[in-house]
């Protein structure tokens, strides 16, 4: 997560999103850069409402904004499978090395999911609160160039990224009828991510 404090804008770090690079490209430019733990750095809508908020609502009168990005639902899980397939996770607990890719997306769907296939939501992440502390500026993570357009506009900066993170290159097809069952189990979430503007 990082803040910016002068620009009022709290940039939050949904995972699989990319973010990591712009996180190291920024933190030195942030008034307030969260890169550990994960419990922190990730802190979704409903964490950063509950603790980091009340922090410049109460002692500096300031609210921020908040940013974030959001990845196509299939390639999101597709980044968390390739992300559990690395070398070093083979034989621990949520690897996903003799697992194939529809039958990730399937666990997933469950409603208790095994330990591999528990990855969170994208859907829950970005939550809307009660008090109506949410996402005012959301990005695609397929639409790069806005992001960084509007990062470069509302900070006065130029970008400059590098590749970071980076889970290893598989193919990942999912079939026809995985894809129709979990497009029409998540609806909503694939909803989220068409309302999202582009270009």
């Amino acid at each position: 997560m990082l803040v910016f404090f002068k620009e009022r804008l709290a940039f939050l770090s949904v995972p699989k999103t990319g973010t990591t690079a712009y996180h190291s490209a920024l933190a030195a430019r942030a008034d307030l850069a969260i890169s550990d733990p994960p419990l922190l750095k990730h802190a979704p809508v409903y964490r950063y409402n509950r603790f980091i908020r009340p922090m410049y609502l109460n002692v500096c009168d300031a609210e921020m904004e908040l940013m974030a990005v959001m990845r196509e639902p299939v390639s999101w899980l597709g980044s968390w499978y390739r992300y559990r397939s690395r070398p070093f996770m083979k034989d621990k607990p949520n690897s996903t090395h003799e697992v194939s890719f529809d039958e990730f997306v399937l666990a997933y769907m469950k409603g208790k999911r095994p330990g591999f296939a528990e990855v969170g939501s994208q859907l829950k992440f970005l939550e809307r609160q009660p008090n109506g502390t949410g996402v005012t500026h959301l990005f695609r993570y397929e639409d790069q160039a806005r992001l960084t357009a509007f990062l470069e506009t509302r900070l006065g900066i130029e970008l400059t990224l590098e590749r970071e993170n980076v889970s290893p290159p598989m193919d990942l097809a999912l079939s026809p009828e995985v894809r129709e069952r979990f497009q029409r189990k998540f609806a909503d979430e694939f909803a989220l991510y068409d309302s999202i503007p582009t270009g």
